[in-house]
C-alpha cells in the first residue's frame, strides 16, 4: 500500500514523499490524517542523528537512524476498519500515535497518511472540543505523566524547568492538582501562556537574580522539581531549594551526558523519578483532562504548515527566526 509521509532521510534533510506500507490486517485501522503535531525536541533529536529509539541515544558505532518516518502522533479521519475491530466505525474522528511502514529504520511513524494502525495505538475523540486540541496528545501525555508522578499535597511547592510544551502540560497539570507551581522558562512569550496567578508563577531564567526570585517564591522549600529540558546543571542548581524527601521527575533528554550525582540527593533523601513514553491509562486520563478543559493545548499553536512544507517547518523550528512553539503540519 503507498502512502505519504514525512521523512528524515540524513541528518537535518527533511523530504516530503512517498513510502510503502504494509496493507492492514484484522486488526489494523486505515486512517486518513488530517493534521499532525510535532514534537520539536524528541523529533529534533531524531533528525539531528542524537538517538536511534524512544530514550536511546545514539552512539558511536550504532546503526545510523535514516530513513526514518518523523513523528508520533496526528488526528484524522478512520476510512477502514479491520474484520476483528467491533468499536469503531468508518468516519470517526481519532487520534492515533505510529503507523505501520516499510523499508525504513523503524517499521513504524506518526507523520504518514494514510496511517495503517494498530487498533491500540488509536482514541476516539469526544465530542464538544475541537479535535485539533488532541492532535499532540502523546507529547501532552509527557507533560500529564510529569505532573501526576510524584506525591505532594495541596499548596505543595513545585518546579518546571522548561516553558516548551511538555513544560507547559507539567506545569498545568502540578496546577490542576492544587501546586504552588513555578515555571521556568527563557522565552517571555511562552511563559505569558502559563497565565500568571496566585498559585502560578512564570519566571524568565534570562532576568537577573532568577534564583532569588524562586526562592522567594518557595519559601518552605520545593517539593517537586521537574526537568523537561535535559539540564543537569539546573537541576544541581536548584537541589540546594528541595525539601526533604521530595522528588526530582526527570523528562528531558540528556544523550549520553547523563551523570546526576547520587550523593547530593542522599542528602536530603530525595528521590528521582523518570519518565518515558506512554501508557493506555494515562493516554486516557489526558484525554478526559483535555475534554474537562482542565489541559489546555490550542493556545499553545503558534504555526500551521502544509504538509508539503515540512522542510520549511523544521527550518523554522531550528533556526528559531520566529517564536515557534506548537507546529502544526495541515494534510
Amino acid at each position: 500500500m503507498q502512502a505519504k509521509a514525512v521523512v528524515f532521510t540524513a541528518p537535518n534533510t527533511v523530504e516530503y514523499r512517498s513510502v510503502t506500507c504494509p496493507d492492514p490486517g484484522p486488526r489494523d485501522v486505515v486512517v486518513r490524517v488530517t493534521h499532525s503535531w510535532i514534537s520539536n525536541g524528541t523529533e529534533g533529536s531524531f533528525l539531528r542523528g542524537e538517538r536511534i529509539a524512544g530514550d536511546t541515544p545514539y552512539r558511536p558505532g550504532d546503526p545510523w537512524p535514516f530513513p526514518i518516518v518523523a513523528g508520533y502522533q496526528k488526528i484524522g479521519i478512520v476510512e477502514w476498519v479491520g474484520s476483528e475491530i467491533a468499536d469503531l466505525q468508518v468516519g470517526e474522528t481519532v487520534f492515533t500515535a505510529l503507523g505501520k511502514v516499510d523499508e525504513m529504520f523503524a517499521p513504524w511513524g506518526g507523520q504518514v497518511s494514510p496511517s495503517i494502525s494498530a487498533r491500540d495505538q488509536i482514541w476516539k475523540l469526544p465530542s464538544g472540543v475541537d479535535p485539533l486540541a488532541y492532535a499532540g496528545l502523546v507529547l501532552t501525555q509527557v507533560g500529564y505523566n510529569c505532573g501526576i508522578r510524584a506525591p505532594m499535597a495541596i499548596g505543595d511547592n513545585t518546579l518546571v524547568i522548561g516553558d516548551g510544551m511538555v513544560g507547559q502540560w507539567a506545569a498545568q497539570t502540578l496546577a490542576w492538582r492544587g501546586a504552588n507551581v513555578v515555571l521556568l522558562g527563557r522565552h517571555a512569550d511562552r511563559l505569558q501562556k502559563f497565565a500568571q496567578g496566585p498559585l502560578r508563577h512564570p519566571v524568565n531564567t534570562r532576568q537577573d537574580q532568577w534564583l532569588e526570585i524562586v526562592q522567594g517564591l518557595c519559601p518552605h522549600g520545593v517539593q517537586i522539581l521537574v526537568d523537561t529540558v535535559g539540564s543537569i546543571s539546573t537541576i544541581e542548581q536548584l537541589m540546594p531549594l528541595m525539601r526533604r524527601y521530595g522528588h526530582i521527575v526527570s523528562a528531558g533528554f540528556y544523550g549520553v551526558n547523563d551523570s546526576l550525582a547520587l550523593q547530593p540527593l542522599r542528602n536530603r533523601e530525595l528521590s528521582v523519578d523518570t519518565v518515558s513514553g506512554w501508557s493506555k491509562e494515562r493516554m486516557d486520563a489526558t484525554l478526559n483532562l483535555l475534554a474537562a478543559g482542565h489541559l489546555q493545548t490550542l493556545p499553545l499553536i503558534t504555526h500551521h504548515f502544509p504538509v508539503r512544507e515540512a522542510a520549511a517547518a523544521w527550518a523554522l523550528i531550528h533556526t528559531k527566526d520566529q517564536a515557534a512553539l506548537g507546529v502544526i503540519l495541515d494534510w
